[in-house]
């Protein structure tokens, strides 16, 4: 059972959506694209500064819709999203020392997306560091000690968590030594998400239930994006055009993480318009051609906008 609820209005628009989506992107495959909606009715209970408890926030039933939600996709910079939250918990039990250099590591892995920074995270979540391969035995024991991200989302008990993987860097040109031979033959160890996972850790991050209120606002700090075009200097690296926000008015609010390679495009989102009701919005797409296509999410973002514009 999921941690939203289906919901007739939702699934007819959601459905609207994707048809007009595949209408407008007929190289696109039923397969290629998957998404997952949360609405947020009022009382509004996200973005309270850490108004609720997590006890009453999860009391707290929201609706959505999802298509292939349950499908584990490879999720590119989304998956930074993740040691976000990981390195917060860690920060919050003590398990690891704060430091300005770590500091900066998260900052920019989140607000630019930089794999080097992300590198140094896993390196500090982990107690592991690239390198040539490794003998059997320390081998073995580094393997273990790199899996200690997906033991600590397994453990919060969240059925939308159970399927995905988490433990791998993210690449400019890709793993050599230890961390090709973690990748595993045929990449089968490569981090895999799902559309409806990350909308609970997304959920939970806008809600201040993520390790602890104070620390969801910070992590929120770090999502928070610029819709004036005049300040993205940087056209491929923004996470904004190109993506869900893209495709949405000067005067929302965007909350995002994005991520793309070669293969695949994908954005996860919490946007606020003036006087509707907010969302969440996560979508997943896949194929060489599409990852280059910079107009699918922003198309697919101003439906929702509509629809959300429509929503009673």
């Amino acid at each position: 059972m999921t941690f939203f609820l289906k919901d007739k209005a939702l699934e007819q628009l959601g459905t609207q959506i994707l048809e007009a989506t595949w209408a407008e992107f007929p190289n696109l495959a039923r397969n290629q694209i998957a998404l997952t909606w949360i609405v947020y009715d009022p009382p509004v209970p996200v973005n309270t500064g850490g108004a609720l408890s997590a006890e009453e926030f999860w009391k707290h039933a929201v609706r959505g819709f999802n298509y292939r939600g349950v499908e584990r996709i490879y999720p590119a910079s989304v998956v930074k999203l993740f040691y976000l939250v990981a390195v917060q918990e860690w920060l919050e039990t003590s398990m690891i020392e704060p430091s300005a250099e770590l500091d900066r590591a998260v900052r920019d892995m989140i607000v630019d997306s930089s794999n080097d920074a992300t590198s140094l995270v896993v390196d500090v979540l982990s107690g592991t560091t690239s390198g040539p391969e490794l003998p059997p035995g320390p081998f073995e024991t580094w393997q273990f000690q790199r899996n200690i991200v997906n033991r600590y989302f397994r453990s919060l008990g969240w059925q939308e968590l159970e399927s995905i993987n988490v433990n791998q860097k993210t690449w400019g040109d890709g793993p050599y030594g230890r961390e090709r031979a973690f990748l595993g033959e045929l990449m089968e160890n490569r981090n895999m998400l799902t559309t409806n996972a990350t909308a609970r850790l997304l959920h939970s991050i806008i809600g201040g239930v993520a390790v602890s209120s104070v620390r969801s606002q910070g992590m929120m700090s770090f999502l928070k994006r610029s819709l004036n075009l005049a300040n993205l200097t940087n056209e491929e690296e923004n996470q904004v055009a190109g993506f869900l926000g893209g495709g949405l008015p000067q005067n929302a609010q965007l909350w995002s993480k994005a991520g793309w390679t070669s293969q695949v495009r994908h954005d996860a989102a919490y946007i606020e318009l003036p006087s509707l009701r907010p969302y969440l919005l996560i979508v997943f797409t896949e194929g060489k051609a599409h990852s280059k296509n910079r107009a699918i999410l922003p198309f697919v973002s101003r439906q929702f906008v509509t629809a959300i514009s429509n929503l009673t």
